[in-house]
């Protein structure tokens, strides 16, 4: 039997709590969702270890209020692995960290080669983790008990290997562009809604014409709505090639739709009539949607050569700047400068000096430690390209 069971009685969890709040040092924290299986992105397991006070695991739905957790532990340091992950989850429990260390981030910093949690683990503890259930429905009752090992497991190293990155941040020069780093992953707003999330339907290029996509759409809607209502993840009722599929078929009745071989998944015929509801109203609605959509999306780095001949010849000479730099800081290129930022101050530059580009990357989001290390090369960049004859270079892929 395993040594962890799960807490879902309130008694048990303040007594957890007291636990935790009587611990030392940094908590770990990990959260276990139901990604593809359920339509919410909610905690179904939370996991919290600390010193001298060992693993817990807490059930979410079954406890609902987390406030006595986050009075235990909220004014420590939470280390996580991949925290952008899994605070999205947590914040819906009103659980929130003051400070974070996240390991996942500073292995990038670091330039380790591996930075899954397992792969972390054992490249510096050299303990060797199984990870045979991370795609698992966690909201399954009751949980297996080779589920609750591998969930105890996810935090039960994480402060060990946060103080020996520590010591190699510190080592490296590299503490600062971390606690930058970690600030700006705790900082983060959420994402905002999407705007016509609908387009985002695989195979969506297929379909042609303003009344069809109005149909797609229709289609998208619905199994939104009944997705929500079941809590399932949408494709598993019926997937996006369905739907596709359903709309490039044009059936002319519900039985014709019946009849569509490729439409199909849990909830196709059982139903059936929810999709053909769907597909009348998409017929019907006077509100027919654009074929594109506006975009502030840069074009591909291929194209710039002839569009914007200048930008080419800006981004040419500063990527490979900014991958020297990356390359003498050990750490991958994008943890330096996200790339997008890069293209958008080459596509569109501010005046040729060094203070010009690093307010253009700062109003992007940069990082003070990153606009330190790239605005002055980014800058002598863009000069040399102002200066040097268009050479013929080919365009980059």
């Amino acid at each position: 039997m395993t040594e962890y069971s799960v807490i879902d009685d309130p008694n048990d969890f303040q007594a957890a709590c007291a636990a935790l709040a009587a611990g030392t040092g940094p908590v770990a924290v990990d959260v276990e969702r139901a990604s593809g299986f359920r339509y919410s992105q909610r905690a179904y397991l939370v996991q919290v270890f600390r010193r001298d006070a060992g693993v817990f695991l807490f059930d979410p739905p079954a406890l609902g209020d987390f406030a006595p957790l986050q009075a235990a532990i909220g004014d420590v340091e939470w280390v996580f692995h991949a925290a952008s992950q899994d605070l999205p989850s947590l914040r819906e429990l009103d659980l929130e960290p003051h400070t974070l260390f996240d390991t996942e981030l500073a292995s990038r910093l670091l330039g380790h080669d591996r930075v899954g949690l397992a792969a972390v683990v054992e490249d510096v503890l050299e303990i060797t983790l199984k990870k045979e259930h991370s795609a698992a429905d966690w909201s399954t009752r009751p949980l297996p008990d080779s589920w609750l090992d591998y969930a105890a497991l996810d935090v039960l190293y994480l402060v060990d290997v946060r103080d020996r990155l520590a010591e190699e941040l510190e080592e490296a020069g590299k503490t600062e562009f971390a606690a930058q780093e970690f600030a700006a992953t705790l900082a983060q707003p959420p994402r905002p809604p999407r705007d016509d999330p609908w387009r985002r339907l695989s195979g969506l290029h297929q379909v042609k014409g303003a009344r069809n996509l109005a149909v797609a759409r229709a289609l998208w809607e619905a199994r939104e709505q009944y997705a929500q209502q079941q809590d399932t993840s949408p494709g598993r009722l019926v997937p996006d090639r369905s739907l596709v599929a359903a709309v490039l078929a044009n059936p002319q009745s519900k039985h014709a739709l019946a009849g569509v071989q490729a439409f199909n998944g849990r909830a196709s015929r059982s139903e059936l009539d929810r999709w053909w509801e769907a597909i009348v109203r998409g017929r019907e609605s006077d509100d027919l949607p654009r074929a594109r959509v506006s975009s502030d999306a840069l074009p591909p780095a291929r194209a710039w050569a002839e569009r914007n001949p200048e930008a080419d010849a800006r981004l040419k000479l500063a990527r490979p700047a900014v991958e020297t730099v990356a390359e003498e800081l050990h750490m991958p290129t994008e943890n330096l400068l996200k790339p997008d930022m890069l293209r958008r101050v080459a596509w569109t530059p501010p005046e040729l000096s060094t203070d010009a580009v690093a307010a253009a990357l700062a109003a992007l989001g940069a990082r003070p430690w990153q606009i330190e290390q790239t605005a002055q090369k980014i800058a002598d960049a863009f000069v040399e390209a102002g200066q040097t004859p268009d050479q013929g270079l080919a365009s980059e892929s």
